[in-house]
């Protein structure tokens, strides 16, 4: 099967930084589903697992973390899905990725794919669906439902992947007030269209911005980039025993910063069920269930913003510059 994959950490620019391969077409077993790709997005992860140095030089790495595509088989004790099944899955960063024609996949983090939705606008939801999901639903545990009293949440870096559907289910699934940040006329646009309530610019201080919304302090901080250069403000924000969240790479988080709101920290990495096989990984199945129904419903949409070509090399070294440059507005989807 053709697959794109990296064999040694190299700067995006240099012509081997990814390389179209041929790759042996895997078999399911157990609980795997074979999925035929069909299309995948790109996320920052894929551009931060090609910097990493590899165990094995001489072995390709295939990346992708995001696909729709439909069943082609299914191992013996799968009981979810069946072949000619259209699904959608984030998978896991422990197992061959979704840039390849085929790919498999534990079905207990493979949900349906919405009925509404092409391959390539599916493709752009999975992973920042349970990444934001897991967040908003698992980590700060913030109730469905729109209770008057229900407080304000600020997103840091709303008009990214994971940013522009956290506002979408912040907003369509519970009363708070959303808050979100943006510093270009185009991505402040993308987070009121797509449901912010109010969008900030981080490029500028924070505080006097959010005072001036009337919002001194925020129930909920869900930093997804950024975090190190916004901390001090992030900190100043967060109400009394409100709840912190990130997902990003701090060089170091000073948890003392909080004592004094006992204020709540909470890592959220969407790869840490399927790695670790937690006893709640089949969780991801239902959350990408229930989203696919609110696309269905006309609840959340797409957040596919470009179609960059291709699913080889020459197109994905594009995406992961693009992502590189930090100017990314939504995902970025290829297909085959």
């Amino acid at each position: 099967m053709k697959a794109v994959a990296f064999y040694r950490p190299l700067p995006i620019d240099d012509p081997q930084a990814l390389v179209d391969i041929t790759a042996e077409k895997p078999t399911p077993a157990g609980r795997d589903l074979l999925v035929k790709v069909a299309a995948v997005s790109v996320n920052p992860v894929d551009t931060k697992v090609r910097r990493r140095p590899v165990a094995d030089p001489a072995q390709p790495k295939i990346l992708g973390w995001d696909a729709a595509g439909t069943v082609e088989a299914a191992g013996a004790e799968c009981t979810l899905f069946k072949a000619g099944d259209k699904v959608w899955y984030a998978g896991s960063i422990a197992r061959a990725g979704s840039n390849a024609e085929y790919q498999l996949v534990d079905e207990r983090i493979v949900g349906r794919m919405p009925k509404n939705l092409s391959f390539a606008e599916a493709a752009a939801l999975p992973l920042t669906a349970i990444t934001a999901w897991e967040m908003l639903f698992d980590r700060f545990m913030i109730r469905i439902g729109k209770p008057a009293d229900a407080g304000a949440i600020l997103l840091i870096g709303g008009a990214g992947g994971v940013g522009s559907i956290a506002l979408q289910l912040a907003r369509r699934l519970t009363g708070l007030t959303v808050i979100a940040t943006a510093s270009r006329p185009e991505t402040r646009d993308w987070c009121l269209k797509l449901g912010a309530h109010h969008v900030v610019d981080h490029a500028k201080p924070l505080v006097p911005q959010l005072q001036a919304l009337g919002h001194p302090t925020v129930d909920y901080i869900f930093s997804i980039t950024a975090t190190e250069q916004h901390l001090p403000e992030l900190v100043e924000l967060i109400a009394p025993q409100g709840k912190f969240g990130l997902i990003d790479d701090p060089k170091s988080l000073d948890a003392l910063l909080f004592k004094r709101k006992a204020a709540s920290i909470h890592w959220e990495l969407m790869f840490t069920r399927p790695v670790f096989g937690t006893r709640d990984m089949i969780a991801q199945h239902y959350l990408l269930d229930e989203v696919a129904g609110l696309v269905e419903d006309g609840l959340v949409r797409t957040t596919l913003t470009e179609r960059m070509g291709k699913i080889g090399a020459a197109d994905l070294k594009r995406a992961h510059a693009l992502i590189e440059s930090g100017r990314a507005r939504g995902k970025l989807v290829l297909e085959w």
